[in-house]
């Protein structure tokens, strides 16, 4: 009896494990995830029951037409969804930023970690700018521009 093989081109296969991998490996702590960030990138986080819910819709249309704006200011969109937090994970959102876990929020943590601004209605991003653009780090980043 013949064994059958089924061979891939190897780009294809490398793409083949690394989705394996990918969807295999355990997702990283969210206090991780936002100490990877720290001093690198101002986060703005979604959070929402689900990705259907309606502010959160909301809030990623509004972001979507200010790109530019987000990227000049070092922004990360990190986008949470209570239903696949780790328990570990709910705990960690809970203490950092007072919020609750079962309605939408947006929270921007600047580079140094802290919270500095947080709403449970969508925001127009120039809202999000004008607070950045106070900060004293952000003003330093325009001098050196």
């Amino acid at each position: 009896m013949k064994r059958l093989r089924f061979l891939l081109p190897a780009p294809l296969l490398l793409l083949s494990l690394f989705l394996f991998t990918a969807q295999t490996s355990k997702p990283m702590p969210l206090e991780q995830t936002l100490r990877e960030y720290r001093w690198k990138n101002r986060v703005l986080l979604l959070a929402a029951p689900t990705a259907d819910q309606a502010d959160f819709k909301a809030q990623k249309a509004l972001l979507a037409a200010e790109k530019a704006g987000m990227m000049a200011r070092d922004f990360v969109v990190l986008e949470i969804f209570y239903n696949q937090l780790s328990a570990a994970d709910q705990q960690f959102l809970t203490k950092k930023t007072g919020i609750s876990p079962s309605q939408f929020a947006a929270v921007l943590i600047g580079k140094d970690g802290g919270v500095k601004e947080k709403s449970s209605r969508p925001v127009e991003p120039t809202t999000w700018f004008n607070v950045v653009d106070k900060m004293p780090m952000r003003r330093e980043e325009m001098r050196k521009k």
